[in-house]
Order: C-alpha cells, then sequence, then structure tokens
C-alpha cells in the first residue's frame, strides 16, 4: 500500500519537525494531478506507482549531496509542488546511472523523471541558483545535436569559456590526453538530419506534456 502522507495543516510542529528529521516529505496537495501528468506524459515514468520504499534513495550515488532525496522529490511531484521540484538541485545532481531504476520494485524511471524536470526548469526559469549544470547541459545537447555522439574536448572548452572556469582541473588534461580519454579531432556521425527531426519530437512532446498543466512549465 502506497503510504499517503498527512498535509502540513494536520500535523503537529513537534511531528512535523520529527518526520523532517526521519526523510519524510509532510506537505499539502497544491493542485488535483496535473503537475505529475505533465511529468508522466513527458517522461514516460510511472510518477504514482512509487511506494516510497526510499530504495531508489538509499542507492543513489549523489543522494548525500542533494538538497532533497530521489523518494521526496517524487513526492512532492506527486503532490504538485512544482515551483519547489523545478527549484531543486536534485534535479541538476543526478547523473541519470539508473541505480534508481534498477533497485525500484515499481520500476519508476526517476532518471527520466530528471530529465523532464530539468526541461521543464529551463523552460520557467526557475533553476537553482549557482548551478552551472544547466550551462553544461545546453552545450552537452548541442554537441550531440550537431555531431551525432560526445566530443569532449569541444564540450569542456565551451564549459569553461561560458562559466569563466579556464583554469579549473587544467592540471589533468595533459594525462588525459595521454590515456586518450580525449580526442583533439571532433567525430562525425551521419544522420544530422535524423538528429534534427529525433529533437523536434522532443520539444513537441515537452510542450505538449506543459500544456496539461495550462502551459505553465
Amino acid at each position: 500500500m502506497t503510504p499517503t502522507p498527512s498535509p502540513e495543516s494536520a500535523v503537529s510542529p513537534p511531528r512535523l519537525a520529527g518526520l523532517a528529521r526521519e526523510g519524510h516529505v509532510v506537505l499539502s496537495v497544491c493542485d488535483d494531478g496535473q503537475f505529475a501528468q505533465a511529468v508522466e506524459a513527458a517522461s514516460h515514468a510511472n510518477v504514482m506507482g512509487c511506494l516510497q520504499c526510499r530504495k531508489c534513495s538509499s542507492g543513489c550515488p549523489v543522494a548525500a549531496r542533494a538538497d532533497i532525496q530521489p523518494h521526496q522529490m517524487v513526492r512532492l511531484v506527486q503532490f504538485g509542488q512544482q515551483d519547489r521540484v523545478l527549484a531543486s538541485r536534485m534535479i541538476w545532481e543526478c547523473t541519470s546511472c539508473q541505480t534508481c531504476v534498477s533497485r525500484c520494485p515499481q520500476q519508476v524511471d526517476i532518471a527520466s523523471m530528471n530529465d523532464a524536470l530539468r526541461q521543464m526548469a529551463c523552460r520557467a526559469g526557475t533553476v537553482a541558483p549557482g548551478t552551472a549544470v544547466t550551462t553544461f547541459n545546453s552545450i552537452f545537447l548541442r554537441t550531440i545535436q550537431r555531431l551525432g555522439r560526445m566530443y569532449e574536448m569541444g564540450l569542456m572548452a565551451s564549459f569553461k569559456l561560458r562559466t569563466m572556469r579556464l583554469l579549473a582541473d587544467v592540471g589533468k588534461f595533459p594525462m588525459m590526453l595521454f590515456k586518450r580519454k580525449l580526442s583533439i579531432l571532433p567525430p562525425w556521425v551521419g544522420g544530422r538530419a535524423a538528429r534534427k527531426a529525433l529533437f523536434r519530437r522532443a520539444r513537441a512532446s515537452a510542450s505538449a506534456a506543459e500544456s496539461q498543466i495550462g502551459g505553465k512549465p
């Protein structure tokens, strides 16, 4: 049975604090399910299937540094806490390693949810302050669309120029070249027209999902 959080108004302040320390998300419903439906439509993840067993959070490699845990993020989506979710660092810290998906008894694809939520956050302009990963994300997607696969050298050069982190990790550059972890020349993969069509379909799918919540990302 899926545990149902109590509304904030129905929980005493001491109990609320205790639940917060235990990692529970105690909140009230902010909409009639439109946000959760939009996330499900954009990610094809079974958002409402989450049992809050916390297996995702216990196995997540970035949970310790995130502002909210994966299971909490899913619960926030279920309860329509759109602003809180889209402003969270968690959706950007996610590395899409699929550990949460492999551990989930309901196969809730949190990684795909985070992909959809990142797009919504960018469109809404509610990205967590100081999150340079949004810049990285946009450069990454442009590189894939243009070349068909990752070009690490070009990605890091663009990222450093955009963020002015010119000397960060520069000492690792020679060793990565020596071990052939980086390629000087960009790769070339055919099918550019097909990639453009794929990105157009992805944008159309995201726009259609957002229209379910009144045009608000």
